[in-house]
């Protein structure tokens, strides 16, 4: 999977690949969502001549945990770039509440996203970091990110930078960064990559907790634990194609 890192000097640094389309719904999702509601209807795309996705089809709402299982390279990360809008699509339509992505908005105007190995300032703390997210669109304070950075079990006082955190660590504040605006859409890709056991049961507790609140949320995860612990409905994807979909 593509790596998300944010590279340079403070908050003036340089922010390169996917780090910085996860920075375009910071800075232009300001509006908030009313229900949740995300739709795709035969959404296709192909890369240098490869079909990524074909044909997906999707209704969604809000209150529920949709699980995503398929192989590496499968397009379950490709499939949630798309949902986004981090990575516009060839053919097909993606509705969110009746409005058309890349039409109506050009990335989900409520979304908190987790994306394997995303990465922050490396020479920020974690509450710098998540600060620094935050005051680009201008919703929540210090209390709301302290809140996130504790729920996932990390002190928001801790004055290591991003750059001398552990994986788990780095995971965790990932966490921490896609649910602390309480948006309306939040997808997790490998969610509990790199956790202990503690970690693992914390994020757990985060997302049903996100689900309780009403989110729509996406999870694809390699851990069949997750999907069975956390997903209503799950879709099995194959060569870009939802191949089946099973009520849990």
């Amino acid at each position: 999977m593509a790596s998300m890192r944010i590279s340079g000097n403070g908050s003036a640094g340089l922010v390169s690949g996917a780090g910085q389309q996860v920075l375009q719904f910071y800075k232009k999702g300001k509006e908030k969502g009313i229900m949740m509601e995300l739709n795709a209807d035969k959404v296709g795309k192909r890369i240098r001549g490869k079909v990524i996705l074909s044909d997906i089809c999707l209704n969604m709402r809000g209150g529920q945990i949709y699980g995503f299982v398929g192989e590496n390279g499968s397009g379950k990360t490709m499939l949630f770039r798309a949902l986004s809008g981090l990575m516009s699509i060839d053919t097909g339509t993606i509705t969110y509440n009746g409005k058309v992505l890349h039409r109506d908005f050009s990335v989900l105007p409520s979304l908190g996203i987790v994306l394997e190995n995303a990465g922050l300032y490396p020479n920020l703390t974690g509450m710098q970091n998540l600060s620094y997210l935050a005051k680009l669109k201008g919703q929540i304070g210090t209390a709301e990110i302290q809140e996130a950075i504790e729920r996932v079990g990390l002190d928001p006082h801790d004055k290591r930078v991003y750059g001398k955190y552990s994986l788990g660590m780095k995971q965790r504040l990932a966490i921490a960064q896609a649910v602390m605006e309480r948006p309306d859409v939040i997808m997790f890709d490998e969610p509990t990559n790199s956790l202990d056991e503690n970690g693992v049961e914390r994020v757990r507790e985060v997302i049903l907790a996100e689900k309780e609140r009403g989110a729509l949320i996406l999870l694809a995860s390699h851990n069949k634990e997750d999907i069975r612990i956390l997903a209503d409905h799950l879709y099995r994807i194959r060569g870009g194609q939802i191949s089946n979909e099973e009520e849990k």
